[in-house]
């Protein structure tokens, strides 16, 4: 299982329309694990929740965490809780950050754009910082419903302007207001620029429709499953490790089955968009649904996020 690490909410600010910023620190107060832009950390709320949210300060910084989280109006219970039950110096168990969203800081890549929808600003945040700590060269996109409604519209900006890059703001529901032009955004990116987008599955859906011409230099982050989880069953599951043979049936995962068989797996969002349950494959063809996976990834076959992914083949060896 994942080491957890006990956390402290140092100061909670109200920064948007229904969105609150969280500062976390370290109980001890001792340095906190490092982290890369574009990670995310996963809380354990104390209704039994476990919920994932982007870090958004500059990595590097080892004295607090520091993430944004919006009241969705349909709310399972996660940011509901966070919005309504948490107070300062309230303690919650945390994940060592891990990252499914990183920048490539290749050489080769010349210019970054940054494409932000609502919430989705807060990787970006942490991009912005990181590539001005490069010195690279990047443009930041970033589209809510109102201003009103958009977080850390000046902290965007003056990033932007510390280093010469630029920032753009959409708020499609003000008077005069445009939407973002994802298709002509991404036809107009210069050669050698990567892209990178997190936001709602809205915007992630246009966005790589968008960059279809340019897959391997565009980048997304789900918030939310990207497919329905493949449950149709019927087929038999081998755990290597284990010595099992199990049965997978309608209606259940194969992490459901993993589960009820004793068996202990790192395991969150049950949607395949935090990485926690991926598994190595030994044999057998996945039904690969989830949203971390590339398409190059998913067809070599090599590993499946087993919350939400079947299979193809009727037989599926693990190495669990």
């Amino acid at each position: 299982m994942d080491t957890k690490t006990a956390l402290r909410i140092e100061r909670i600010q109200t920064v948007a329309q229904d969105v609150k910023c969280f500062d976390l620190v370290s109980v001890n107060e001792t340095e906190l694990a490092p982290f890369e832009a574009g990670a995310h950390l996963e809380l354990q709320l104390p209704n039994h929740l476990a919920r994932s949210y982007s870090l958004m300060n500059a990595p590097g910084e080892r004295h607090r965490y520091q993430i944004a989280v919006h009241l969705s109006p349909t709310s399972s219970g996660g940011s509901r809780y966070m919005h309504e039950n948490l107070q300062e110096n309230d303690v919650l168990l945390a994940s060592v950050p891990r990252n499914n969203f990183p920048l490539d800081e290749s050489d080769n890549v010349r210019h970054y754009c940054l494409v932000a929808g609502g919430i989705g600003i807060t990787p970006m945040l942490s991009m912005a910082q990181r590539l001005n700590a490069l010195g690279r060269s990047w443009e930041l996109h970033y589209g809510a419903r109102t201003r009103a409604h958009a977080a850390f519209v000046e902290q965007a900006r003056a990033l932007a302007d510390a280093c010469g890059n630029q920032a753009f703001f959409y708020f499609d529901q003000e008077p005069g207001g445009q939407p973002m032009d994802l298709t002509a955004l991404a036809a107009a990116a210069p050669r050698h620029t990567h892209l990178y987008c997190c936001g709602p599955r809205g915007m992630l859906d246009a966005f790589e429709q968008a960059t279809s011409h340019c897959r391997e230099q565009a980048h997304v982050e789900y918030f939310t499953a990207k497919s329905e989880a493949a449950l149709q069953g019927g087929f038999t599951l081998e755990l290597a490790r284990s010595g099992l043979t199990l049965q997978v049936p309608q209606g259940r995962s194969i992490l459901d089955v993993v589960f009820d068989a004793g068996i202990s797996v790192p395991s969150s969002c049950r949607e395949g968009i935090c990485g926690s349950c991926e598994t190595r494959i030994l044999a057998g063809a996945a039904d690969h649904r989830d949203a971390l996976l590339s398409e190059a990834e998913q067809n070599a076959n090599q590993t499946m996020m087993i919350c939400c992914s079947g299979a193809k083949s009727a037989r599926l060896v693990l190495d669990l």
